[in-house]
């Protein structure tokens, strides 16, 4: 009698299960094309109008009569700076940072409370950062609104990225790798250098770029530390002010006297940062790809 109630119950649990997996699966593919009608729908208008506004010229020409024409060079220089800056004060401070959390710190609550404050520093608005770098680097420390204030900015946005990927990637080595080479003779930190850090090197610079590629798109961190509206020239220096494609991009689009008219410089614009961004995050599936075959 208990066999034939329990055949029942299975036999009645299966369609509800059944629903419930059909209701789940079409849920996650709903969602997901809708997610990609909208990016496609974005990147359609995007391209559309500004393809036709990309040419060699637009890329190699100074903006002229206040951006009103001429190229985007100098929003692309400026960039470019920021970027290797928020790379050189970012990078070096995350991956030691990430290294001595998974590696030296013991287990305990104050290693708990810094790994959580990192990720929080995660989730604060970029516009935080921004205010926070025009209090410290623009006016505490004097730098003024200059590429050096802003790179200083970008990389304090892009630490706990940098800090929480490499560390991520560092805790994918098992421990019985470190075991074997401790057990050869080498030391922790000779351990570390030459079979942890090789091991685990796709995922921190999959992590760095796709890091990098968010900040070279940030507007808010750069509205208060450097950005400048309009500059008619190549040359860039740190203590200077300087334009970047997202900031250019923002003040064509809502701030300019003439937003009719330059409509179409504000498209190519972004299309250019979409496409930088894009290569970047190709840079990035690339590098991890080319480890995951060395690996093999």
């Amino acid at each position: 009698m208990a066999s034939i109630l329990s055949t029942d119950s299975e036999n009645i649990m299966q369609p509800k299960n059944k629903l419930s997996s059909i209701l789940e699966w079409g849920t996650l593919v709903g969602s997901t094309i809708l997610v990609c009608f909208f990016l496609l729908v974005i990147l359609w208008e995007i391209f559309s109008k500004g393809s036709s506004v990309i040419t060699w010229e637009f890329i190699r020409s100074l903006p002229t009569e206040g951006m009103t024409k001429g190229g985007i060079l100098t929003p692309i220089i400026g960039t470019v700076m920021l970027t290797l800056l928020t790379a050189l004060f970012s990078i070096p401070f995350g991956v030691c940072c990430a290294i001595y959390l998974n590696e030296y710190a013991e287990s305990n609550w104050l290693t708990r409370l810094i790994r959580a404050s990192i990720r929080n520093l995660s989730g604060v608005p970029s516009i935080i950062y921004g205010l926070f770098g025009l209090a410290l680097f623009v006016q505490g420390l004097q730098l003024g609104t200059s590429l050096l204030a802003a790179g200083l900015t970008l990389g304090l946005l892009s630490l706990p990225y940098i800090i929480t990927t490499t560390e991520e990637a560092l805790l994918r080595i098992p421990n019985s790798t470190r075991e074997a080479a401790l057990a050869v003779g080498a030391t922790k930190f000779e351990t570390i250098k030459d079979i942890v850090l090789p091991s685990s090197m796709s995922g921190i610079l999959t992590g760095v770029v796709l890091t990098l590629s968010r900040a070279a798109g940030e507007t808010a961190p750069i509205l208060f530390t450097g950005a400048a509206f309009y500059i008619n020239q190549t040359s860039v220096s740190v203590n200077q002010e300087f334009m970047a494609l997202p900031y250019h991009l923002y003040m064509l689009s809502t701030q300019h006297q003439s937003i009719d008219e330059v409509r179409p410089i504000a498209y190519g614009t972004a299309l250019v940062l979409v496409i930088v961004v894009f290569l970047m995050n190709l840079t990035a599936f690339y590098i991890r790809y080319t480890y995951r075959q060395h690996e093999k």
